[in-house]
């Protein structure tokens, strides 16, 4: 019962109070969410943010497989300081984090600087507000939730049979690409969802590194109730939001199963 009620209490009360909000103004209507299609700027909020959510899940998987594939490749105690060189992120806050990549990046950053010092550049680049910066700032904050699903798949994986393919005169790449490339793909599909799905709600690092063109829906929604103070435009937002991240979770668990989801290989 104390379960039931903590439920009921977080998450059951809050998403009826949205879908009330979202329905009723204050009697049945669907007014707000045809405002939501009839304004261009909206769905094109919806597409920068679907944009952001691919390439950021791309670039993690560009980075994180080798980095998994290397954690599993290495010594136990080396394997033990990669993973918490990866975990660090977790320990210090998004905003924090956020405004680190804004000193870097910046203008007066780190970067600029140094490229202005060797010559590389005659003035500063933007490397913030814009689609770059929101890429770096976002990557660095999910690229755990990229290799740890990897990291748990790979190190299951049986290397005699990597062994066995190298022995019957396959090369490195052939047995790479053709036997533990193949079986890690259960991680593979497991963090890109993961990424993809948390990337989609991700608020502080696109509304901090973010420009007039990266208007992402989380910070749609931010604006419309906190500048414009319209709670159910905001509430049938939200509402709309979440069905689409519901929806592609169903989607991919259906497509993909829940096992390779949670990285469980296992028959």
């Amino acid at each position: 019962m104390g379960s039931l009620a903590f439920f009921l209490a977080i998450y059951l009360y809050p998403l009826t109070r949205l879908l009330v909000w979202s329905f009723f103004s204050p009697g049945f209507t669907l007014e707000h969410y045809a405002k939501l299609f009839a304004e261009p700027a909206y769905m094109q909020a919806l597409r920068n943010t679907a944009e952001i959510s691919v390439w950021v899940t791309a670039l993690s998987l560009a980075l994180g497989y080798p980095l998994a594939y290397l954690m599993t490749v290495v010594s136990g105690r080396v394997r033990t300081l990669l993973i918490v060189l990866v975990l660090v992120p977790f320990w210090t806050s998004v905003l924090v984090r956020t405004f680190a990549w804004m000193v870097i990046l910046g203008k007066r950053g780190i970067i600029n600087q140094l490229l202005m010092g060797w010559g590389v550049i005659d003035k500063p680049v933007a490397l913030i507000y814009n689609m770059l910066g929101v890429q770096i700032g976002m990557v660095h904050v999910l690229l755990p939730f990229m290799v740890f699903p990897l990291l748990n798949v790979m190190t299951r994986i049986d290397t005699s049979l990597v062994t066995a393919a190298r022995s019957l005169g396959a090369s490195p790449r052939q047995a790479f690409l053709r036997i533990f490339l193949p079986l890690s793909l259960p991680g593979v599909s497991a963090g890109c969802v993961l990424v993809f799905l948390l990337a989609v709600g991700f608020y502080i690092t696109p509304a901090l590194l973010g420009g007039e063109g990266q208007v992402t829906f989380t910070t749609l929604i931010e604006l419309v109730v906190r500048d414009l103070l319209d709670w159910n435009f905001g509430a049938s937002l939200g509402v709309f939001l979440l069905t689409i991240v519901g929806t592609l979770f169903v989607l991919f668990s259906t497509l993909l199963g829940l096992e390779r989801l949670t990285g469980d290989t296992r028959a």
